[in-house]
């Protein structure tokens, strides 16, 4: 139901007034250089303004008449197929251009500044102007960005500091196991978990709270803390209506629901971390003021070893929480509904970690380093489901080619990663799981760029190591305890865009044990 008045919102408040001029609801314009790749005079320069644009009223067309609407990811597939891999959307004062091929976006990644920008994150950043919040590593650009970073880094993104975070996670991990195991006896197949996402969605929100907060939240028990529980819906809300109002033009927000909705889900997020935040500060001071020392994981670090003010903890733990929550527990649900597809992937994964991890030892971090095909059925999923499936830059510092076109100053771009790791030319067979191609066997790996699921460079995830640590832990005990199948009453799964890739319904599957498996 809500969903259905989202669309009738949108429909007639946008739609109709957008389409208006038009006689076919196709509102591109075509320039006369469109195939000048092949057909320019030597040594004519091309520009942006020999791109193919495509309009707001366009993008809004296809999304709601042709069928896209929650599926932007699958217009990206049409609109490469129709238009190239490089065009222009223009929206409002806005243009992007939008770049579609492996070889363009590492052309340009390689061209990356000092001090990248990922892109407009005005929505973002006009919560926190709103309730006087600080920044964080998404929302700060600049040298400020840069400071920041070199900070955050700390601690998590190198790999040895990621593993110090082992014994942590495989905390979260045994009692994850648990749950399922709790969970399985509920049903009357003794075997099912339904709605597997939230499951996951409450184990990687328990594990990223114990790694930053240096706290449980109760996302595992049986009975979740009311606090803990809206937390997790305000995480869900503000996602979801971002894509609206990123939609919709500014006058909209005093007539329509969608913006007071966004916000009301940033407050949400906001209140938790903030009080988890204000009580390590506490922490922290009794054992100051006790003259102990003070030492601990990552918060602590923030708290007593940086000179970060509070504002600013509070809107970079806040980030990183989010970046850490439905990214790892999407990859995962994903990475479950692809292996119960495939049976004999499954197989071969399960023989990979037995042969590693004997009886009910629990896998190690230098174990996940001895079981390249689990890192490959990570790398697979993330091609298959990128977790955010457009990125992008901003380029202001000068003049860039890109393409064999000429772009200015502050030229927008974004990256079309689902059409990307789709490409049939850079991926053979794109939409068969197939693990094996990321294998260091010999055989020829398809090209980096193709999928680049924690970005790029000095602007890549921050969390990246521990996110994959998380992952590789988590499956593999999975595996190692139980043959899973998905609930023949599911049938296929499909992806929504909700600003990340989810499922389409809830997924639920069956947790089988093992014959030689030990808890």
């Amino acid at each position: 139901m809500a969903e259905y008045l989202v669309l009738k919102s949108v429909r007639t408040v946008s739609v109709r007034a957008l389409l208006k001029p038009t006689t076919t609801g196709l509102n591109i314009k075509r320039k006369a250089c469109e195939n000048a790749p092949a057909s320019a005079p030597a040594g004519s320069i091309r520009t942006e303004a020999d791109l193919t644009e495509i309009t707001l009223s366009t993008m809004l067309y296809g999304m709601i008449f042709k069928g896209y609407y929650n599926r932007v990811h699958e217009m990206q597939l049409y609109q490469n197929k129709v238009h190239g891999p490089i065009f222009k959307v223009k929206t409002g004062s806005l243009n992007t251009v939008c770049l579609g091929s492996v070889k363009l976006v590492e052309e340009l990644l390689r061209k990356d500044e000092k001090f990248p920008c990922r892109g407009d994150m005005t929505l973002w950043t006009e919560y926190r102007k709103i309730k006087d919040l600080g920044y964080g590593p998404f929302t700060v650009e600049e040298e400020k960005w840069y400071k920041l970073r070199s900070v955050l880094n700390k601690r998590m993104l190198h790999p040895k500091d990621a593993v110090k975070y082992e014994k942590v996670i495989n905390e979260v991990v045994t009692d994850f196991i648990a749950r399922i195991c709790r969970l399985r006896k509920l049903s009357s197949s003794g075997d099912l978990i339904p709605n597997m996402s939230n499951e996951l969605y409450r184990f990687t929100l328990e594990a990223i709270s114990r790694i930053l907060f240096e706290t449980r939240i109760g996302c595992l028990e049986d009975k979740i803390p009311a606090e803990t529980q809206n937390f997790i819906d305000s995480i869900g809300q503000m996602f979801t209506y971002s894509v609206h109002v990123s939609l919709l033009p500014k006058w909209t927000r005093n007539y329509l629901p969608f913006w007071q909705r966004y916000i009301n889900g940033w407050d949400g997020i906001f209140r938790l971390a903030c009080k988890l935040i204000d009580r390590k500060m506490e922490d922290i001071q009794k054992r100051l003021d006790a003259g102990q020392e003070v030492a601990g994981e990552y918060l602590s670090y923030l708290l007593s070893s940086t000179n970060m003010n509070k504002k600013d903890v509070y809107g970079s733990i806040a980030e990183l929480l989010l970046a850490g929550v439905d990214t790892t527990s999407n990859t995962l649900v994903w990475a479950l509904y692809l292996l119960s597809r495939n049976p004999r992937t499954q197989d071969t994964l399960y023989q990979e970690v037995a042969s590693i991890v004997n009886e009910d030892r629990i896998p190690t971090a230098e174990d996940i380093n001895s079981m390249p095909y689990l890192k490959a059925v990570i790398k697979e999923t993330l091609r298959m489901y990128p977790v955010v499936p457009i990125n992008g830059r901003l380029l202001s510092g000068s003049e860039v080619v890109i393409g064999g076109y000429l772009f200015p100053k502050k030229t927008s771009f974004s990256f079309i990663h689902y059409a990307i790791g789709h490409d049939e030319t850079v991926f053979p067979e794109p939409r068969l799981f197939k693990p094996e191609r990321w294998l260091r066997d010999g055989r020829e790996r398809p090209n980096p760029f193709g999928s680049i699921p924690f970005g790029f460079g000095v602007r890549g995830c921050a969390g990246r190591r521990i996110a994959e640590l998380e992952m590789h832990l988590a499956l593999a005990r999975i595996i190692k305890l139980f043959e899973v199948k998905l609930d023949p009453s599911i049938g296929e799964v499909k992806a929504l865009f909700r600003s990340v890739l989810v499922p389409d319904q809830p997924v639920s599957f069956h947790f089988l044990d093992r014959k030689d498996a030990s808890i």
